[in-house]
């Protein structure tokens, strides 16, 4: 069962839609204390700090808990980072600046096994290659960024999305998700990861979590498939 440390709806849904097992616990984090100049260790700190908040008050009523998964995610656009808008003029000043643009999504995730096995490289990764996906560390720590591009927007499309209440309540003042997808033209690199996580990544997070099988007993020499028989040459 893995924990999901976020207030995401979009997050839970993500889970839901993979069909993953999960539980949702909200961290408590106070995310403006976290501060980092550099967006792609900022996103990875706050991740961690959601993930141990939740992983630390664990008790045994929690039952079975294989992992606690921590995220947050901010976007860049021309070197500023925008989290949650603070209000609708605030959202309608970020799009105007945004609008027939690029920017990076990046969204840091932190998973905390529970307790930690040795990791194990997913089938066909090498080690360099886990190692770059935080699968090398205790905790798996590791951000994922997506190039986005809005579309150009006029005054009017601003409004009337930033109306809608929706850029207030998701980072980047977007949601792929909702109406937002209709103001993106398009994506490079991970899609769900736009969304709030990437699915890809947790995939091979979870597998490299599995045990490994036990060895099987020997085969009996009876059941040992007899060797053809040889044929005299011919002549």
């Amino acid at each position: 069962m893995l924990l999901l440390a976020s207030a995401s709806p979009a997050r839970r849904r993500l889970l839901e839609q993979a069909a993953i097992p999960h539980r949702v616990r909200v961290s408590g984090v106070a995310e403006e204390e976290v501060v980092d100049p550099d967006p792609v260790r900022l996103v990875r700190r706050l991740a961690r700090a959601k993930a141990e908040a939740v992983h630390g008050a664990l008790t045994e009523a929690d039952g079975e808990i294989g992992a606690v998964l921590g995220c947050d995610s901010v976007l860049v656009v021309a070197g500023e980072v925008h989290g949650k808008p603070l209000d609708a003029a605030d959202a309608i000043q970020r799009w105007r600046r945004m609008a027939g643009g690029w920017g990076e999504l990046h969204t840091g995730h932190c998973l905390l096994p529970c307790p930690a096995p040795t990791p194990q490289a997913p089938p066909g990764r090498s080690g360099a290659e886990r190692a770059s996906d935080g699968l090398a560390e205790r905790p798996w720590l590791t951000t994922v960024t997506t190039r986005v591009r809005f579309a150009a927007l006029d005054e009017a499309e601003i409004v009337a999305y930033v109306e809608t209440g929706e850029p207030l309540r998701c980072a980047g003042a977007f949601a792929l998700e909702g109406r937002g997808g209709l103001v993106v033209e398009e994506i490079a690199g991970c899609f769900s990861n736009v969304i709030g996580l990437s699915l890809p990544l947790l995939r091979r997070w979870l597998r490299a979590l599995e045990p490994e099988p036990a060895p099987g007993p020997p085969t009996p020499p009876e059941a040992r498939p007899n060797p053809p028989e040889a044929r005299p040459e011919a002549r």
